[in-house]
């Protein structure tokens, strides 16, 4: 009964925690270990919260994981967290830290939870969704584009270092993860204001999207809507901060791979049309 009750947050549990020790026996490091069990331990934590209708249990998760990575992986530990440490850490051959962390949470994770990490774990956008509109006041823009001028331009920032031979690039690196997140927040937080929308950072910047949204049309984790439960009431695409149309179960439903799994949508159904 505990098993089927509960049976997401423990396979979420246990899928990390096999991840955890996988790391751990290959890399013979143990900090994956703890790292991988702590991420999965968080995460369960807040599915767990979700099920007993705790109404910030999301927010726990991008508290516990957000900040674990940003202050604790990134300035206490100096890890660059950011795409640009991807780049690095791929260009020299290493397969740790931000190599593992994109390999698993960005490029194969959202086979399984499609855009998850952006709902419960980035850490820009634990700050963002603490501004006042989390439901967008007008239709998406068409700027998406942007997105994939940040995508190159830190992969083009990365090479650079590499080309023209730059010593101490680990030093660089460590102060361009403090810049560009402060350099997020303050375009997030802006564009936020101008658009009135949480997420637009989300939409139309954030480089970890080209990642991310191919890979989350294969999602396994995906909302479904009822067709004989629907009411056509529109309230689900109302609170979506990602303008997803959920009353569409097809794959290629309109900004499907946008779908933060927030569950907004969900709790807004008046006929719990959606799960």
């Amino acid at each position: 009964m505990v098993t089927k009750k509960y049976g997401v947050p423990i396979l979420f549990f246990i899928g990390f925690e096999l991840v955890a020790v996988g790391l751990w026996l290959t890399q013979k490091n143990i900090f994956y270990l703890f790292n991988f069990s702590y991420i999965g331990t968080a995460i369960s934590l807040g599915l767990l919260l979700y099920q007993r209708n705790y109404r910030h249990a999301r927010r726990i998760v991008q508290l516990l994981v957000g900040l674990y990575m940003l202050l604790y992986l990134g300035v206490l530990c100096g890890e660059n967290m950011q795409i640009e440490g991807f780049w690095y850490y791929l260009f020299t051959g290493v397969f740790e830290a931000a190599t593992i962390h994109y390999a698993v949470a960005k490029i194969a994770g959202p086979l399984l939870f499609g855009r998850g990490w952006c709902g419960y774990a980035c850490w820009t956008a634990m700050i963002l969704d603490f501004l006042p509109y989390k439901v967008p006041a007008g239709p998406r823009k068409n700027i998406g584009f942007i997105r994939y001028i940040t995508f190159f331009a830190s992969l083009f920032f990365v090479v650079a270092l590499f080309l023209f031979q730059v010593q101490e690039k680990e030093y660089i690196l460590f102060y361009s993860f403090l810049a560009g997140n402060l350099l997020y927040y303050m375009v997030g937080i802006a564009l936020a204001f101008a658009y009135k929308d949480n997420r637009a950072f989300c939409k139309y910047i954030c480089p970890i999207t080209l990642f991310l949204k191919p890979m989350s049309y294969f999602s396994l984790l995906r909302i479904h809507y009822d067709k004989e439960k629907c009411i056509s009431c529109g309230k689900c695409r109302q609170v979506c901060p990602m303008d997803v149309d959920m009353m569409d179960n097809s794959r290629g439903r309109k900004n499907g791979t946008e779908c933060i799994l927030c569950m907004d949508c969900v709790k807004a159904c008046p006929k719990q049309a959606l799960k």
